[in-house]
């Protein structure tokens, strides 16, 4: 069950629906080096009365992956082909997208190369569009291709990640208001580790560049966090996090600026209202998490955020606009946002969790929206049929 308040940043314009969600798998593995993989899944949504009540709400019964793997994680070279989940990362980039209720695959291949120190994956595919009523299908002008490699042997207790994608679509508007042809780099690096005492790190810096159309694209992105352990009895952790992605600061003079986040598991990287998304934005995140009791872990957050560019528009988790000010907004801070969640194990198979966050308009909200607050609870249940997961 989940819900809203104040959809649209507008007063009485609330909701509280239910998501059901069901798959099932099958694997057959001939040999040790051979197996196909079948998911389908059946995604509805009830009482549902405003906004959509399609993807990716809802996607009735229909195949999700199928695939097969050749070779396995100790083979130098393997490969798995067909349709498929593809999440690397913190997927800031290219993820899963599982918190929403259809989530996202791909019609894909993927080759492994692995050595003692360092492994490359090389993948192509297009994503699936989920097509409530029909087979979903792949296709429509989007491919993607790319290379994302991982090494933990050149610095110490830390992890680097090297990355290329390049992305086509087709029939996108310009700036020039035609419709032409995108080709886009994304080239970056994702670096994690620890550092004494008891802290954790993660940055990822990333730009791109290329055309759509007569258009220039020079945009970038940046994500820097650390998390430090408290020695305590109870298990605590204090996180500190800065997100930053540009924007287009003029929406006229043929050069995009706004990032383009791809297709990511936006969820609650930046909010857990998915309010906003990895493009034209500042992003200030203080949090802490706690396991009070066994198993039990609580967390709470407060998000602040600014435009980076006044022109541009505010995009949510999904990339969609959320609100913007024609000819430029007088003030460049969104708002603010508390959260809390909550989330505990009851057996093997069944696990619960829960919760709410409260978004408190900026002055940008309130010129670009009739300004309301927003809030979002949701208490969710999963069951594994099989425990051993």
């Amino acid at each position: 069950m989940e819900g809203f308040t104040g959809a649209g940043f507008t007063n009485e314009r609330d909701d509280l629906y239910w998501l059901s969600r069901v798959r099932l798998n099958a694997t057959v593995t001939p040999t040790r080096l051979l197996s196909f993989s079948v998911q389908a899944q059946d995604a509805r949504v009830a009482k549902k009365t405003i906004g959509p009540t399609g993807t990716p709400f809802q996607g009735t019964f229909d195949l999700r992956a199928a695939f097969a793997d050749i070779g396995d994680a100790k083979t130098r070279v393997a490969a798995r082909v067909g349709r498929q989940e593809l999440a690397y990362g913190e997927q800031r980039l290219l993820g899963h997208l599982n918190w929403t209720n259809t989530a996202r695959t791909f019609d894909a291949a993927r080759v492994t190369i692995r050595s003692s120190r360092f492994q490359v994956d090389l993948l192509g595919g297009a994503v699936v569009r989920v097509l409530d009523g029909q087979f979903d299908k792949s296709g429509n002008g989007n491919r993607l291709f790319g290379a994302y490699g991982s090494s933990a042997a050149i610095v110490p207790r830390s992890t680097i990640e090297p990355y290329i994608f390049w992305k086509r679509d087709r029939d996108l508007r310009t700036e020039r208001n035609t419709t032409d042809n995108l080709n886009l780099a994304t080239i970056g690096l994702r670096w994690i580790g620890k550092l004494p005492p008891r802290i954790d790190f993660g940055t990822e810096m990333t730009v791109q560049t290329g055309a759509l159309g007569p258009d220039e694209v020079k945009a970038w992105a940046g994500h820097w966090q650390l998390r430090a352990g408290a020695p305590t009895r109870i298990p605590l952790g204090v996180t500190g996090e800065y997100n930053y992605a540009s924007g287009d600061a003029d929406p006229t003079d043929g050069i995009r600026g706004t990032f383009d986040q791809l297709y990511p598991t936006g969820h609650e990287k930046y909010g857990l209202a998915d309010q906003v998304g990895w493009r034209n934005i500042h992003h200030l995140r203080t949090g802490i998490d706690v396991t009070p009791i066994k198993a039990l872990l609580v967390t709470a957050n407060y998000h602040s955020w600014w435009l980076a560019e006044q022109n541009d528009a505010l995009y949510s988790a999904g990339s969609a606009v959320i609100a913007r000010v024609i000819g430029g907004a007088d003030s460049r801070h969104v708002g603010q946002e508390v959260d809390v969640q909550a989330s505990r194990p009851i057996t093997p198979q069944l696990q619960v969790s829960g919760g709410y966050a409260y978004i408190f308009p900026g002055a940008f909200l309130k010129q670009a929206t009739p300004g309301a607050s927003y809030g979002y609870p949701y208490v969710m249940a999963t069951y594994v049929f099989l425990a051993d997961r």
